[in-house]
């Protein structure tokens, strides 16, 4: 009996183990798919035991998603508004959290955007320009609210075609159903993208900002590895990634690319 007294401790290290792990579902905004899955990718080298599922799309229909009990762990948004709304109605078991400003550009894969700008959308040449649909996602409202600053919405919105995020729609430019889309920065900058075509900064005086926040939801109040992952969002390991993607982060704003 005493020879596998080893192997019986380590069964029960092994089960322990699995005891402890934890999993989490992340709603996250779709202008974060590559910085989030490298920010996961790295939290996981510290966390081993955790398990952390992310789900990209529209911030405003994750929103309302969770008002109607989605099961979403952690909930990170394009527009700080939402959860704010969220914790005001008792959907929140932590403070929101701002975790960046955000920024829109002008993107494509067959024109080089970097020597164009807004007015350059008002061209006959360019019959389709991809935005997020305004009616949901905090990226396309940015962009409507710029083109209107601009004075070029009339002659832009007939050209325009809606994704059902900002993901969606650098997709209908990479795919050749734009020539041209107003996207996230931090999509423009993945290495996809950026292999593909140069990008246009869009002044942000001509937008409200997009701050960005996240909760961890209401679901979510006794799970640990949730509010392990929030705090990781604060680490210097967390923000140096989110920076690398073009995020102004909190507390350096001023700072853009």
């Amino acid at each position: 009996m005493i020879r596998f007294r080893p192997f019986l401790f380590a069964a029960l290290m092994l089960l322990s183990g699995h005891a402890a792990a934890e999993k989490f579902t992340i709603a996250a905004a779709a202008d974060l798919k590559f910085a989030m899955d490298e920010i996961i990718a790295r939290y996981k080298q510290d966390h081993p035991a955790d398990m952390p599922q992310v789900i990209y799309g529209s911030s405003g229909k994750f929103h309302t998603q969770i008002q109607h009990n989605a099961p979403y762990d952690l909930y990170f948004s394009a527009d700080i508004a939402y959860p704010r709304q969220l914790e005001q109605a008792g959907f929140a078991a932590s403070p929101v959290r701002p975790y960046a400003l955000g920024r829109i550009v002008l993107w494509s894969a067959s024109i080089d955007a970097s020597k164009l700008t807004l007015a350059s959308l008002a061209a006959p040449a360019i019959r389709r320009v991809a935005i997020a649909n305004p009616r949901h996602a905090p990226y396309g409202k940015r962009a409507e609210e710029a083109l209107r600053a601009s004075g070029l919405w009339a002659k832009v919105e007939p050209k325009l075609v809606y994704g059902e995020n900002i993901a969606h729609a650098a997709q209908f430019v990479q795919t050749g159903n734009a020539q041209i889309g107003i996207i996230a920065l931090a999509l423009a900058l993945n290495p996809v993208l950026s292999r593909q075509g140069g990008y246009w900064l869009i002044p942000d005086t001509l937008h409200e900002p997009l701050e960005q926040g996240f909760i961890v939801t209401r679901r979510a109040r006794d799970n640990a590895a949730a509010h392990r992952f929030a705090d990781y969002m604060g680490s210097a390991a967390a923000r140096a990634v989110m920076a690398k993607y073009g995020f102004v982060l909190p507390g350096e704003a001023g700072k853009t690319r």
